[in-house]
């Protein structure tokens, strides 16, 4: 159950950090290359679109997942996400065909987009109904910690092949590489997610004949409290991941001024720590609860992140990466028990529309603005520390969200 939920969320996970880690790259071929800033602009809001597209997805696969069943939706996501990512390690350049070449890499992103919507939501909510209720959170985490599993792969790939391939070859053919691989590794996820029993919830739900037959409208209509706050509780762990794992190796290199091989180490060091750090910090919340854990993690984030990005510009590697490492945590702990918490505030009817539109909402306005507003920010402002702002205000709102909620640990979900 936990390797099948996880497995989906990986790919995406790896597809999405493949394109950030590889923006640099991919604003000098898919846009005029006169003016590097704009290119490298344009290239994060190609990469902010596939956000803006997935409310759209998780209101589609929200509603196919409480009227089809969790696990359908579950191998269509990641079909449509692998494809749409193999894609765009084919596609022609800006030189070879001009403006088509953005256009195309455009299209790329909105299916990237469109199943991104409805993967780690839809996961989410397998994975909870199906966990035991003294453990949910431990399970869940398998979503949080493939997620970062997936970018872990991502980065370790790209510092792999940086390494064995000069520079030149790396920017002329070797950025293809991880956006090919994505295939088959999508193809084993789909293997896997083909052989999931259906949640027992959903199970029970369907022998009753309670399956709802608009649950989306149901879900807006009954409980747009609990929406709002789920999507106030996604804010800060979507900008904190963006931000911490995809743009950071940007910022390392743009603004700090260090190697691109340092950038991708340090994100690659990060992502280890995190994934070590997520099911320590879910099995923590399983018997602490999951308030304590949002609301400390997001307390910590707001006072160590703008140290760390001065330490970050102190021009010294080790510290760089520790600095790193600090900001990675306390995200691995709101990321470890987000996806449980919000599927434990919404019924059983309802809970894959609830989440998906709450989860996806907030990963359109923190998750893909986070890397072109922080590139905007330091360009703009030539403030280096601009960027931590964007996560304190994030981490402000998830925290008046986490205060707000009720306790959930080792309850029963509601069923109605």
């Amino acid at each position: 159950m936990a390797l099948g939920s996880a497995a989906g969320t990986a790919v995406e996970y790896y597809d999405f950090t493949v394109y950030g880690l590889l923006s640099v790259s991919l604003s000098t071929h898919f846009f005029h290359s006169d003016d590097p800033l704009a290119a490298l602009l344009s290239t994060f809001a190609i990469f902010g679109v596939a956000f803006v597209l997935r409310p759209i997805g998780g209101m589609v696969f929200g509603h196919l997942g409480d009227t089809l069943g969790r696990r359908r939706v579950l191998t269509a996501t990641i079909l449509l996400m692998t494809g749409s990512t193999a894609v765009i390690g084919v596609l022609p350049t800006y030189p070879e065909i001009g403006l088509a070449a953005p256009i195309l890499l455009l299209l790329a992103r909105v299916a990237q987009g469109l199943s991104a919507g409805g993967e780690t939501s839809g996961a989410g909510v397998y994975a909870a109904e199906s966990a035991p209720a003294k453990r949910r959170a431990f399970y869940a985490s398998g979503i949080s910690g493939g997620a970062l599993f997936g970018a872990l792969i991502a980065s370790v790939l790209i510092v792999g092949l940086s390494s064995v391939l000069p520079a030149a070859e790396m920017n002329t053919w070797g950025w293809r590489i991880p956006f090919l691989i994505s295939l088959p590794i999508g193809l084993i996820g789909f293997w896997i997610r083909r052989r999931l029993e259906e949640s027992p919830q959903f199970t029970g739900l369907a022998e009753q004949g309670s399956v709802a037959n608009a649950p989306l409208l149901t879900a807006v209509r009954e409980h747009r409290r609990t929406i709002l706050v789920a999507t106030c509780l996604t804010l800060f762990p979507m900008a904190g991941y963006y931000l911490i794992y995809i743009y950071m190796p940007t910022y390392l290199t743009k603004v700090a001024g260090f190697d691109a091989r340092v950038g991708f180490w340090s994100s690659t060091v990060a992502l280890l720590a995190a994934c070590v750090a997520t099911p320590m910090f879910a099995t923590l919340s399983d018997r602490t609860g999951r308030k304590p854990m949002l609301i400390v993690s997001g307390i910590a984030m707001c006072a160590l992140i703008i140290p760390a990005l001065m330490v970050m510009n102190s021009h010294t590697v080790g510290l760089a990466i520790l600095s790193h490492v600090v900001i990675a945590v306390p995200h691995a702990a709101a990321q470890s028990v987000l996806l449980v918490t919000i599927a434990e505030q919404f019924p059983t009817v309802v809970r894959s529309s609830g989440l998906s539109l709450g989860y996806n909402v907030a990963a359109a306005v923190a998750g893909g603005s986070a890397p072109f507003a922080a590139t905007w920010l330091v360009a703009h402002t030539g403030n280096t520390m601009s960027p931590a702002w964007f996560v304190i205000i994030m981490a402000v709102l998830t925290l008046a969200a986490a205060v707000s909620l009720r306790e959930t640990t080792g309850r029963q979900l509601q069923e109605a």
